[in-house]
């Protein structure tokens, strides 16, 4: 597909700085019957059934943004992948500073050896610290990886640490944050309870490559980078058995999503999972395990804005976005949110 059919015009207003607060007060643009209704977060329990379950990814945010030297040269890294103890993938601005068998030197303390260089600024860092140490080092001397149209001093803010951190947050290795899981508060959570909905958890380690604008002009010719994910069998048992039982399995975000997808089996059925994924999802793929999609609402042209789109409907998204837009709705990793139901379940209702 032409990547122009998914560009839109987002005035710079619409972009959110800093979440709701309460999170759980974050507005919720609700498409799951089909229609389009203003809603906030909190709402949520009332919209969604006993017997349904909802999966949020546990992945943590490691500051992961790291302003350094090479020499007397000035470079900023992001890292976005781990490839061992004590190495990983990074972007690099500029990249040019930085040569294999160099060195990115944070301070005297905390440096790492540059062991490759790749197209489009990529390099693979091995950091003097490895493992418990290395995150360590990072909390110590990194910066919330926040994203680019996110307006903030280089060294950015405290307040963020915690703002760009989900309630579900537990296991180390993301470098951004599954921003649909941002808008859950106690509060909410013991309503989803109380109502009745199974709540589990998943993880997957959400990559810097999250931001990277789609550059071809064809979905074709775009490569997505590869993120590692786990689903337990207990879980994975768990989700079976809901959608047996006639329940539906609610994704929160859209890396929930892509983990439940890459782990489903073309009947529908998913497997336990413990590998990486590139799955690149757009309009025309069948989804096999999710029912229904809690999302921010994304940027133009993007991998995120294709995949909502395959999920609920191009012409839908299309119509909601701007209804999001005319009512200021606040967009991005901040902003509020859109409750979506699979288009599939939408037509056989129709």
């Amino acid at each position: 597909m032409k990547v122009d059919l998914f560009d839109f015009e987002l005035p710079r207003e619409r972009i959110a700085e800093h979440p709701a607060n309460p999170r759980d007060a974050a507005r919720m643009l609700d498409l799951s019957a089909g229609g389009m209704t203003d809603r906030i977060v909190r709402e949520l329990p009332d919209i969604l059934r006993p017997g349904d379950l909802l999966i949020s990814n546990d992945t943590r945010v490691i500051p992961a943004r790291l302003f350094g030297k090479r020499g007397d040269a000035k470079v900023e890294v992001t890292l976005h992948k781990q490839e061992g103890l004590a190495e990983w993938v990074a972007f690099a601005k500029p990249a040019k500073k930085l040569r294999i068998g160099e060195t990115f030197k944070v301070n005297d303390e905390f440096e790492a050896e540059v062991l490759d260089k790749k197209d489009g600024g990529e390099v693979t860092l091995k950091f003097n610290r490895s493992g418990a140490d290395l995150i360590a080092a990072l909390e110590k001397y990194g910066v919330m990886p926040l994203p680019p149209y996110i307006r903030r001093e280089a060294g950015g803010s405290d307040q963020d640490k915690s703002d760009y951190q989900t309630i579900f947050a537990q296991k180390d290795g993301a470098v951004a944050a599954p921003t649909a899981g941002l808008h859950f508060t106690p509060e909410l959570l013991a309503n989803l309870d109380a109502r009745g909905i199974n709540r589990r958890t998943i993880t997957l380690h959400v990559g810097a490559g999250t931001f990277l604008p789609v550059k071809v002009d064809d979905t074709d010719d775009h490569k997505m980078h590869a993120e590692w994910g786990s689903i337990s069998k207990e879980i994975a048992d768990l989700i079976n058995e809901t959608r047996a039982n006639g329940g539906r399995v609610v994704a929160v975000g859209t890396t929930s999503l892509r983990l439940l997808e890459s782990a489903a089996r073309e009947d529908g059925v998913v497997e336990p999972f413990e590998a990486e994924t590139d799955i690149f999802i757009t309009p025309g793929y069948k989804f096999r395990a999710v029912d229904m999609l809690l999302t921010n609402f994304h940027l133009p042209r993007s991998t995120l804005f294709m995949l909502v789109s395959a999920f609920a409907g191009f012409e839908r998204m299309k119509a909601a976005y701007n209804h999001a837009i005319e009512n200021e709705y606040r967009f991005y990793s901040y902003g509020d949110c859109s409750l979506l139901e699979c288009a599939s379940k939408i037509d056989a209702r129709t």
